[in-house]
């Protein structure tokens, strides 16, 4: 047994004996709506470029600012406690929000259908199981290794809180905090974070996207293609203030990483494939037309057909790699979550409080609760018919699900959830899940489903329980009851759980095309529909033109034509193609209008490891290209997963996000210049940069773009005729949306954003600093 050395004593800033506040309705409430809000907007984001980022220094913003107007009005002001119970719940969105976009778009991109309540179990089982493995993990990770494991976000959020503090608050903190404060107001640090810059970031999204794509006011993705000699190779920028917003608050080298990665795909890659496929007669595989024949106008048809199973392959091995990277803190976190188990005697455990009951500070859900639900969770999974499982199914779940949590929350607490490979985890369960049933025999195309199920519930599980240590730190730090943050957290994540599914499918939806069969098979394709009984009728702008009522077939065969769902007429004829709105082919519907399909490159990761691994049709010499680029950037020491990601991402997607790194990298400078910083250390200055006006800024960027993208494209499908004709307009009579220099002229609105974030983040505009 190791030997654990006993933990410097550690004061939090509101004593263990001082009642104040914390889980009131007003609390909850308020931390889940913010949560549904940042879950959908976190939705969205990962579905255009495979990332989220944290909402809980944001959300924390929020409730004080509203807490501290209403008290204006004569409503008591919250507690520092209640700030935290609303953080902690709204946080719970954003993580459940990127582990269902990881995995269960892919559904559709197999083809299947969304079953919203299967969605919603997968989310809230996740979510439940991510807080459940976490509840023993807390005396360890948290308590015990109070400064061995950072967690810098979760202590970043607890400085903002701290500083929005009451005079209440202020009054009843700890005679260490009280110091702690002092020497922060000599220093000129530790002022109470301004609200305005999220408003303001929000309004100004909001309204940009309004402009850029409900009114077509400029292009919002200018593109540059090139002739010989790099025929094939295009620069292209999607000008929206959610992925500048992403690119500030991951930071310069991340970002320029990742377009890193599509400067080789747009640059290089395709280029490549261009030149030597023109001189190829025939079709070369997996491609469906000649490589002579594919559009020079746009990318994307090479893209499609080679692009992404190089970038898969390139995703799915860095990921991999990340996971290996990360063994000792895997085999610590283990280690440490068995010996909780086993009930061992940790430092600060069941510390005595008043009377001799356990400390405040430390009552955590009882372990009962843990075993309790563990074994529920094992019932349902095997009993719910929404997710097609076994009880090989559940234990798998549960397994990878106690494994993954613990390595989460870990390497969050490391290194912070930027870099935690949760995909890299789901790609791992996905794997051995895929291969467990390859063994037993479960090969067939009705086996797909049972195993996404299996790793969406683990990533969730992982994506949530690297959350919750981060809350449960900011819990620890500020003197917050932990059996009232994880009560916040299931509310939080059940609240998000109910909005994701129908965000989910509204999402696609409202993109999908329904392609006439003669564009993709033009021989026909004849079923025998006397072994079909779904029916189903055309959704979105579509379904005007066509209300009929058809059998929904699905082809796995590339014979036949496009793998996918089809729908047939009652003589077994198939009429209709249908292409989903989340990583779709068809761009455009037979009237002639444009939709703009969502790219979602986690989830077709998993689509292709399912396909690849029960199929057994996988371009595997394409995957290994793709994994021998992450090999070559390891021998670099350069951090392959960034790179992958890229590659598979369009450039588009990824030279926004530079810019925005790009202002960071000089904010950045220009505070280290601070005298008032000079003397801090990485972690200090790290934490300072992380709840600076720009951050505060970005965040309010990507809330409002992506609101804004999620309604535009909802109503988009509602309302097609209203949208066609601003298009129409837009084509015809605006120079910046359709003309010889809209590219360029389209960068203007863009460049102005983002000269207002470098001010906001200079402190020139909005500053609640004095000066």
């Amino acid at each position: 047994m190791s030997q654990h050395q006993a933990p410097q004593p550690f004061e939090p800033y509101i004593p263990d004996n001082t009642k104040l506040p914390e889980f009131t309705l007003r609390a909850v409430l308020t931390g889940a709506i913010l949560g549904m809000v940042f879950g959908a907007s976190s939705l969205y984001l990962v579905l255009k470029v495979g990332l989220t980022v944290s909402a809980s220094i944001p959300v924390a913003v929020i409730s004080l600012a509203l807490f501290r107007g209403l008290s204006k009005l004569g409503v008591r002001d919250s507690s520092i406690l209640e700030n935290n119970i609303t953080q902690t719940a709204g946080s719970a969105g954003e993580s459940i929000a990127f582990g269902v976009g990881v995995t269960m778009p892919a559904i559709f991109i197999l083809g299947f259908d969304l079953e919203l309540t299967r969605v919603m179990l997968v989310a809230i089982l996740g979510g439940l199981l991510g807080i459940l493995m976490m509840i023993p993990l807390r005396r360890t990770h948290i308590v015990e290794d109070h400064g061995k494991l950072k967690y810098p976000e979760g202590t970043a959020c607890a400085a903002v809180l701290k500083a929005g503090a009451n005079a209440r608050d202020r009054a009843v903190a700890s005679p260490s905090a009280q110091a702690d404060m002092r020497a922060a107001e000599a220093a000129g640090l530790g002022n109470a974070p301004g609200a305005i810059q999220i408003f303001t970031g929000f309004g100004i999204g909001l309204v940009y996207k309004t402009l850029n794509v409900a009114m077509r006011g400029w292009q919002d993705i200018p593109q540059k293609i090139f002739g010989k000699p790099l025929a094939g190779g295009s620069i292209s920028a999607e000008v929206s203030p959610e992925l500048l917003g992403v690119g500030y608050i991951i930071g310069p080298r991340i970002s320029g990483i990742m377009c890193a990665g599509g400067a080789l795909s747009y640059l290089v890659l395709i280029p490549l494939i261009k030149f030597f496929g023109d001189g190829i007669n025939g079709i070369v595989e997996p491609g469906t037309i000649p490589i002579s024949e594919m559009p020079i106008e746009g990318a994307n048809s090479i893209r499609d057909a080679y692009i992404l199973y190089i970038g898969a392959g390139a995703v799915a091995s860095a990921g991999i790699i990340s996971m290996v990277q990360a063994m000792p803190a895997i085999w610590r976190g283990i280690k440490a979550g068995f010996a909780d188990i086993r009930g061992m005697p940790r430092p600060g455990e069941n510390a005595p409080g008043k009377n001799g009951s356990t400390a405040r500070t430390q009552r955590d859900l009882p372990m009962k609760t843990v075993f309790i639900g563990i074994l529920a969770l094992i019932a349902v999974i095997s009993l719910a018919p929404s997710l097609h499982m076994n009880v090989l199914g559940a234990l798998l779940i549960v397994l990878f699900g106690f494994l993954f949590v613990t390595v989460s929350s870990r390497i969050t607490g490391e290194i912070g959830s930027t870099s935690n490979p949760v995909s890299g985890m789901t790609v791992a369960t996905l794997l051995f899940t895929c291969l467990v049933f390859l063994i037993v025999g479960w090969t067939g195309s009705q086996y797909y489903v049972t195993a996404l199920s299996v790793g969406a519930i683990v990533c969730i599980a992982a994506s949530n329980g690297g959350t919750t240590s981060q809350d449960l730190k900011t819990g620890f730090l500020l003197g917050a009851t932990p059996r009232s943050q994880q009560l916040a957290i299931l509310i939080g994540a059940f609240a998000a759980a109910l909005v994701l599914g129908p965000l989910l499918s509204l999402l696609n939806n409202g993109s999908t095309v329904y392609v006439p069969v003669a564009q993709v098979a033009p021989a026909g394709i004849q079923v025998d529909v006397s072994a079909l009984s779904r029916k189903e009728s055309l959704h979105g702008p579509q379904s005007r033109d066509d209300s009929g009522v058809y059998y929904t077939w699905h082809n796995t065969d590339p014979k036949a034509g496009i793998e996918g769902k089809y729908l047939v007429n009652e003589k077994g004829v198939a009429v209709w193609f249908v292409d989903p709105g989340i990583n779709g082919s068809f761009d455009t519907r037979p009237d002639g209008s444009k939709v703009r399909k969502f790219v979602a490159p986690k989830a077709t990761l998993m689509s292709y490891i399912i396909k690849g691994i029960l199929d057994q049709r996988l371009p595997w010499a394409l995957v290994l290209l793709g994994v021998m680029i992450t090999v070559t950037l390891q021998l670099s020491f350069i951090p392959a997963l960034a790179f992958a990601v890229g590659v598979y991402l369009p450039l588009s997607s990824t030279t926004p996000i530079l810019a925005g790194g790009m202002i960071r990298w000089l904010i950045d400078r220009w505070m280290s210049r601070k005298s008032s910083h000079a003397n801090l250390t990485p972690e200090q200055f790290n934490a300072e940069s992380d709840k600076s006006p720009g951050v505060l800024l970005s965040s309010g960027y990507i809330a409002g773009g992506a609101i804004g993208g999620i309604v535009f494209a909802v109503l988009a499908g509602f309302f097609p005729g209203a949208d066609n004709a601003i298009a129409t307009w837009a084509q015809n009579h605006n120079p910046l949306y359709n003309g010889p220099h809209a590219g360029l002229l389209s960068l203007i609105p863009f460049a102005l954003l983002a000269i207002f974030l470098y001010g906001v983040a200079r402190e020139w505009f909005l500053s609640p600093r004095k000066k």
